[in-house]
C-alpha cells in the first residue's frame, strides 16, 4: 500500500501536557542548520506553504546496512554518488540522525514530511515505531507530537527495504533483478530516501489536506480535512490573499514569518473570504466566489493563494495553498482550455540526472529543465513515470507550463500488483490536484504492470478500466487515460507512441491513423519481437469523439538525425487537423538512452542548423514533399522546381500573408528574416487548427549544395513560420565488407 499507516500515540490532551512542560524546561530553541546551506534544503511545498516554522532535515546522516556503517548524504538514493553510498542491489539500509525541535514550537503538533522513500519505510523516535509507508514515489507524513519534546534530542530512525525483484511493486524505470521485459529502457534502481525529509509546526488542530478546484472559472472549491487535537466542529477560515498579505489577525508565528511579512509590505486586498464548520469527520467544504475572476491559461498563467486557517487564537493553524481557475474539456474529437481548442505540444521528460539519478541535484537543475523545454519550444512536459517534486509542478503552474502527470507502476499482473498500482492514485491526488498545470492524468504506460496483454486478457483490460474508474472518482477535472500508448478500453483520450525511422512510411501511417482507415501499428518490444498494437483493446471503445494525440515519438541514430526527424515527423503531425497533440521523445538523454535533444547534462547536441523553437510554433509551414535522408531532403537540383508549401496555424486568430524561399550555404542557420529569392502567391486567410491551401513556388537551382530557407511572412510582413530545404548529394550506404546472408536450410 501507498497509504501511510501511522501507529497509535498518547491522547492529544495528554501530549499537550507534555510538550507544554518540557517547554518550560527547555532553555531556547534547538540550533537548526540553515536551509540553503543543506542540499535541496528550499522549502519542498511552495503550493501548500508553511515555510513559517519548519526545518529540512536533508543533509549528512547515519547509515547502516550489510556493508556496515557509513554516512549518506540525504535526498539522494543509495545507488547515486552524490549519496556517498554508490551501492547497487543494497535491499535493505537504515538511516539515523538527531532530532531536534524548537523549544517555540512546544504549542504546537509537529509532523515529520517526507517527499518518497523508495520501497518500505518504517519511521522510529527514539526506537519507537511512529509509522509506516510502502511506495516509493508517494509522499507521506507522521504526526509525532507526542514523540518529541520541544527544545530536547530525540533520534530519527527510518528503517528501508528496497527488493532487487522490482517486478510486481512500483519501480517505473527502475532495473530489477530477475530484469523487467523491457530491461532495455529501463535504469539505475533509485532506493531509500529520494525526496526531501523535513518537520513542520502546525496547529494543535490542522489542515491535514487542502484540495481546491477552479474548473468553475467562478470561484474556488474548497475542501479541508481536518485531523490533530478536536477536528470535529472546528472552525475553518479561507481567504483569497493578494501577494504579500500577512497572516491573519491572532495567527502564531515565528520571527522569520513576521520579518518575511514586513519585507513583503504587510497585507494586501483581500479578494473572497468563507468561513466554514467542520462536520463529525472533519472535513468542511464550500466555494470562495471570486468577484472578477482572471483565469489561469498558458499565456496568462495567474495564481490565487487560498489561506486556510483552522482554529483560533496561539494554537490555530494556518497554510497557504496555491491554484488557478481554469477548466478542462474533452469531447467532440478536440481538446479545450477555458473553452478554447488546446494542442499538446509536448516533450517527454523522464527526471533523471547523472549524478543524483531520479532526484534533481539542486533546485536550480530541478526548475530549469522547464525552461529548457519552452526554449525548444514546447508547452507541455510528459513526466514519464515519475511523480515529480511540488517545486517543479509549482514552477510549470507559475511559468504556464502544462502538465501530463503519471504514476509509475509495476512490470508484472497480478491483483496484488494492480492493488498496489492504485494505492498510489489517492496520494498522488490529494498532492498534486491543486495544480493547474496538470491537464492530463496517466495511468498505466503502454500495458506495463499488463504483461503486455490488455487484449488477450480481460482480467488485465478489466484492471485498466478498473483504474479509470478508481482515478475518475478522486479527480476527474483533467482528462484521464488509462493505459498510454495503445490498446484503450476505457479512456478521455486516445494515445499513440509510435517509431518509425523511414519518412515515407511514418507519412503514410500518421494519415492512416488519423483518418480511421488504419487502426494498428508495428511497435518493437524487443531485438526479435515486433507486434502489431492497435489503438483500441476492446471492439466497444468508440472510434470517433475522443481526442486523439500522438503521445510518443522520434527516431534517428546520431543527434543530427534525430533533429531532421524532430522536423519531418512533427510536420506530419501537424499535417492532420484530427489530432490534438504531440509528445516528442525526449527532452534529455538518460544512462545509455540518447535520444534526447539535450545530453544526460542538459546540454545542445548538434541540430544540423534546425531550432526545436520553429518545429513546435504555434505556426509552421508544412512541405509536401517525402525527405531523402538527414542532410539531403533533396538531391540538388538542376533546374528549377515547383515546391508546394501549406501553412499550420494554432493561434487565437487566423493569419496570411506569403512565402517566401531563398538559398544559403549549406547546413548554415536559418536569417533572421527572408531575403526573398522566390514568394508565393498570397496565402489566404489560414484558420486556426485547419491546415491551410497549398502553395506553390517555384525554386531556381542552386549552383551547388545548399540549403533552402523558407519563411511565412503575414500581412505586416512579421515572421511566422521558419523551416528549410537540404539539398544535397544522397549516396547508397557502404556496405563493403558485409558478411553474406546465410543459406537457408532445406
Amino acid at each position: 500500500m501507498t497509504i501511510a499507516t501511522e501507529l497509535a500515540s498518547p491522547s492529544p490532551s495528554a501530549a499537550a501536557a507534555s510538550s507544554a512542560s518540557s517547554a518550560d524546561s527547555a532553555s531556547g530553541a534547538a540550533p537548526a542548520v540553515p536551509p540553503l546551506l543543506v542540499p535541496k534544503g528550499e522549502y519542498p511545498r511552495p503550493d501548500l506553504d508553511r515555510s513559517e516554522r519548519w526545518q529540512s532535515l536533508n543533509g549528512e546522516w547515519d547509515f547502516s546496512s550489510i556493508d556496515g556503517e557509513a554516512r549518506i548524504t540525504v535526498p539522494f538514493a543509495w545507488e547515486t554518488p552524490a549519496s556517498g553510498i554508490e551501492r547497487t542491489w543494497l535491499e535493505a539500509a537504515t538511516y539515523r540522525r538527531a532530532l531536534a525541535v524548537p523549544a517555540s514550537w512546544a504549542d504546537a503538533r509537529v509532523v515529520l514530511c517526507f517527499g518518497a522513500v523508495h520501497h518500505r519505510a518504517t519511521v522510529s523516535i527514539d526506537g519507537v515505531v511512529v509509522g509506516t509507508h510502502v511506495g516509493g514515489y508517494t509522499s507521506f507524513e507522521f504526526d509525532v507530537t507526542s514523540h518529541l519534546t520541544a527544545g530536547r534530542d530525540a533520534v530519527l530512525e527510518v528503517a528501508v527495504e528496497s527488493p532487487a525483484d522490482k517486478r510486481s511493486i512500483v519501480h517505473g524505470k527502475q532495473r530489477s533483478i530477475p530484469r523487467d521485459d523491457y530491461d532495455g529502457v529501463s535504469f539505475t534502481p533509485t532506493s531509500g530516501i529520494w525526496q526531501s525529509v523535513w518537520v513542520e509546526a502546525r496547529g494543535r488542530t490542522y489542515a491535514r489536506s487542502v484540495t481546491l478546484r477552479g474548473d468553475s472559472l467562478k470561484g474556488i472549491d474548497v475542501a479541508v480535512e481536518l485531523a490533530g487535537d478536536a477536528p470535529a466542529g472546528a472552525a475553518v477560515r479561507t481567504r483569497v490573499l493578494g501577494e504579500g498579505a500577512a497572516p491573519a489577525a491572532g495567527v502564531a508565528t515565528d520571527a522569520r514569518a513576521e520579518s518575511a511579512t514586513d519585507a513583503a509590505g504587510g497585507l494586501h486586498p483581500v479578494d473572497a473570504e468563507l468561513r466554514l464548520t467542520a462536520d463529525a469527520a472533519g472535513r468542511a467544504s464550500g466555494r470562495l466566489e471570486i468577484g472578477s475572476p482572471q483565469l489561469w491559461s498558458p499565456a496568462d498563467p495567474h495564481l490565487y493563494r487560498v489561506e486556510v486557517i483552522v482554529g483560533e487564537g496561539a494554537g490555530a493553524d494556518r497554510v497557504v495553498a496555491t491554484t488557478g481557475l481554469r477548466s478542462l474539456e474533452w469531447n467532440d474529437g478536440g481538446l479545450r482550455l477555458n473553452g478554447d481548442r488546446l494542442y499538446l505540444r509536448g516533450v517527454l521528460d523522464q527526471g533523471y540526472w547523472p549524478e543524483t539519478g531520479l532526484t534533481a541535484p539542486s533546485d536550480e537543475a530541478l526548475l530549469a529543465d522547464l525552461d529548457l523545454a519552452r526554449e525548444l519550444g514546447y508547452t507541455m512536459v510528459r513526466k514519464h513515470l515519475k511523480l515529480e517534486e511540488p517545486r517543479w509542478l509549482h514552477r510549470a503552474d507559475e511559468l504556464g507550463m502544462l502538465v501530463w502527470a503519471e504514476p509509475a507502476a509495476p512490470s508484472r499482473f497480478s491483483p496484488e500488483a494492480a492493488a498496489l498500482f492504485e494505492d498510489q492514485l489517492e496520494p498522488m491526488v490529494r498532492r498534486d490536484g491543486n495544480h493547474p498545470s496538470i491537464v492530463v492524468w496517466g495511468l498505466y504506460n503502454e500495458e506495463w504492470g499488463l504483461d503486455w496483454d490488455i487484449p488477450g486478457s480481460r482480467r488485465r483490460a478489466e484492471a485498466a478500466a478498473h483504474a479509470y474508474d478508481t482515478m475518475a472518482a478522486l479527480d476527474h477535472t483533467r482528462p484521464l487515460v488509462e493505459n498510454s500508448g495503445w490498446a484503450h478500453v476505457k479512456s478521455d483520450l486516445v494515445d499513440w507512441h509510435y517509431y518509425e525511422p523511414d519518412p515515407a512510411t511514418w507519412a503514410e501511417n500518421v494519415r492512416d491513423l488519423a483518418t480511421g482507415v488504419r487502426e494498428a501499428f508495428p511497435v518493437k518490444l524487443g531485438p526479435d519481437f515486433v507486434v502489431d498494437k492497435s489503438l483500441y483493446g476492446s471492439d466497444e471503445f468508440p472510434r470517433t469523439g475522443v481526442p486523439l494525440l500522438n503521445s510518443e515519438y522520434g527516431e534517428g541514430y546520431t543527434s543530427l538525425e534525430r533533429a531532421w526527424h524532430l522536423r519531418w515527423q512533427t510536420q506530419e503531425l501537424r499535417r492532420h487537423d484530427r489530432y490534438s497533440g504531440y509528445v516528442y521523445t525526449e527532452l534529455a538523454d538518460v544512462e545509455h538512452e540518447n535520444a534526447g535533444l539535450l545530453d544526460a547534462d542538459r546540454r545542445r547536441k548538434d541540430w544540423g542548423g534546425l531550432r526545436p523553437a520553429d518545429v513546435n510554433a504555434d505556426t509552421v509551414l508544412v512541405v509536401d514533399l517525402v525527405p531523402r535522408a538527414a542532410g539531403a531532403d533533396i538531391e540538388v537540383p538542376l533546374e528549377a522546381f515547383e515546391l508546394t508549401v501549406r501553412v499550420s496555424h494554432h493561434g487565437a486568430d487566423a493569419v496570411a500573408g506569403r512565402v517566401e524561399a531563398a538559398w544559403i550555404a549549406a547546413g548554415a542557420p536559418l536569417p533572421a528574416s527572408p531575403h526573398g529569392e522566390a514568394s508565393s502567391a498570397a496565402v489566404p486567410a489560414v484558420s486556426p487548427f485547419v491546415l491551410g491551401a497549398p502553395v506553390t513556388l517555384t525554386i531556381e537551382p542552386p549552383a551547388a549544395s545548399a540549403r533552402l530557407a523558407l519563411f511565412f511572412v503575414d500581412e505586416t510582413d512579421a515572421v511566422r513560420a521558419r523551416s528549410y530545404l537540404d539539398a544535397a548529394p544522397v549516396e547508397a550506404p557502404n556496405r563493403r565488407g558485409a558478411r553474406p546472408a546465410p543459406t537457408p536450410a532445406p
